[in-house]
């Protein structure tokens, strides 16, 4: 294992958690939205078991790289509790690095409508007293940018801990399975999109009613939820 891949590793872990950490509490009163679907409503229990999973592949990652340098060889008897292979290769694939890419890129449009929205954004849809509609920043291009980045955020991690090279291919569950990578990517991914087109729609009633002539002119600059003309 390279210590390049070690590296990127971390940085997509930091940037996925500034993304999935709330920049602020959801308040008491004020949320709507909240009789959707239940496999949407858990939503929050996801994130954490997506944040604990994420932080258990990167300590294990930096802990095969280190059983890999010499000054560790003490360490080696206990190399196979992290390989079900014989010949593990964690290994900075091309996939990999546009994972990395896509995480970073992804996190950082998320982080963008932290700053945009303030003390309006939370992960929960809740209406703040002072509520007023954005459109700057990225909210310029589309009505939903966060949903755009998390979109990102999620195909990255597949590219990057669903595939070959990765510890969970090389080492864990997945060295059993190969052919369930693609399968629970998917699922993730189309799981993350449902959320998303279940707020969107929330969302743009709620500020068409608290906002009916700013929102036209709006909807109509930016007609589309994720990505300027195609959604």
């Amino acid at each position: 294992m390279s210590l390049t891949r070690v590296v990127l590793v971390v940085i997509q872990a930091v940037f996925n958690e500034l993304a999935c950490t709330p920049p602020n509490p959801t308040p008491s009163k004020g949320r709507y939205h909240t009789d959707q679907w239940y496999i949407f409503q858990i939503a929050p229990l996801i994130l954490r078991i997506h944040q604990l999973i994420l932080r258990l592949c990167t300590a294990f990652e930096i802990m095969f790289y280190l059983m890999s340098l010499a000054q560790f060889s003490a360490l080696s008897p206990y190399t196979g509790l992290f390989s079900l292979s014989s010949h593990p290769s964690l290994r900075p694939t091309p996939l990999f690095v546009a994972g990395v890419v896509a995480v970073v890129l992804g996190a950082s449009l998320r982080l963008i409508c932290f700053r945009e929205l303030g003390l309006f954004f939370t992960f929960d849809l809740t209406i703040h007293p002072q509520h007023r509609l954005i459109t700057s920043g990225p909210y310029r291009f589309v009505r939903h940018p966060a949903y755009t980045g998390s979109l990102t955020i999620i195909a990255g991690l597949a590219f990057s801990h669903l595939s070959p090279g990765s510890w969970l291919w090389e080492c864990g569950p997945l060295h059993l399975a190969p052919w369930s990578g693609p399968v629970i990517s998917a699922v993730w991914w189309l799981w993350t999109l449902g959320i998303g087109l279940s707020r969107v729609e929330a969302e743009d009633k709620q500020m068409q009613a608290l906002f009916p002539d700013e929102w036209d002119a709006y909807a109509q600059s930016a007609p589309c939820w994720f990505i300027p003309g195609v959604v």
